[in-house]
């Protein structure tokens, strides 16, 4: 059973918002499924680290979420900066369980339990706004991470932001510290796109090793983060 993980896959299958007008995304879902059904079986784990849809409404992810369903894998989503259509997850698990969208689980304060290892996250926030109202928001980020790895219990801990918790020169201090307080040495982010990719830290930082997920820059092909 692997662990695999990719973000902002910025789905439109029901929105007429193409991600195929930006740079490097033409054609990219034939290029992301053909990736998908090569490496990833049906008992593997996919983690999805946010913006995972366009739609605006949860019932309008019907058609980007039968895309996923259609894919092996049991897949564990994220909330993203875009996923607009994101609200409590007992709405959402409701709803996935009503359109028989077995394969997709919400990832929000809690943890997914893989061969002995836990799987945490949150969405985080851009520690670069200084507002109070955005203080607010990255407090409130940093303890749903700390909800997630304490859901996890003993068991090792790997992390997933949708935000970068760290660029070259600075940090989200409020989260770097939980990922620190609960033993986390790996962890994994999204968020960055295009000319931004070259801002990804892609190593050790302070002790934690920090990967990035974006699709496109990880050429549309899950990113097998555990054998």
């Amino acid at each position: 059973m692997a662990i695999f993980a990719i973000g902002d896959l910025h789905l439109s299958l029901g929105a007429d918002k193409p991600m195929d007008v930006f740079p490097g995304w033409q054609g990219y879902l034939p290029k992301l499924e053909a990736n998908w059904r090569k490496l990833i079986a049906p008992e593997d784990t996919v983690v999805l680290v946010g913006d995972t849809s366009w739609a605006m409404h949860l019932k309008d992810t019907k058609e980007d979420f039968a895309f996923l369903e259609n894919l092996p894998g049991q897949k564990w989503l994220l909330k993203g900066n875009h996923d607009y259509w994101w609200t409590t997850r007992k709405k959402m698990e409701t709803f996935l369980q009503a359109n028989g969208f077995d394969s997709l689980h919400i990832l929000h304060n809690n943890a997914c339990i893989v061969d002995g290892v836990a799987l945490c996250g949150t969405r985080g926030w851009p520690f670069d706004d200084t507002a109070a109202q955005d203080a607010k928001v990255m407090a409130r980020e940093a303890g749903r991470l700390k909800m997630s790895l304490e859901a996890a219990g003993e068991l090792p801990k790997l992390a997933f932001l949708h935000y970068p918790p760290v660029y070259p020169g600075a940090c989200a201090q409020e989260i770097v510290d939980v990922l620190h307080a609960y033993g986390v040495t790996r962890c994994w982010y999204g968020h960055l796109h295009g000319k931004a990719l070259r801002f990804a830290l892609q190593g050790t930082y302070d002790g934690i090793e920090y990967r990035l997920l974006s699709a496109d820059g990880i050429a549309f092909c899950p990113l097998k983060i555990r054998a």
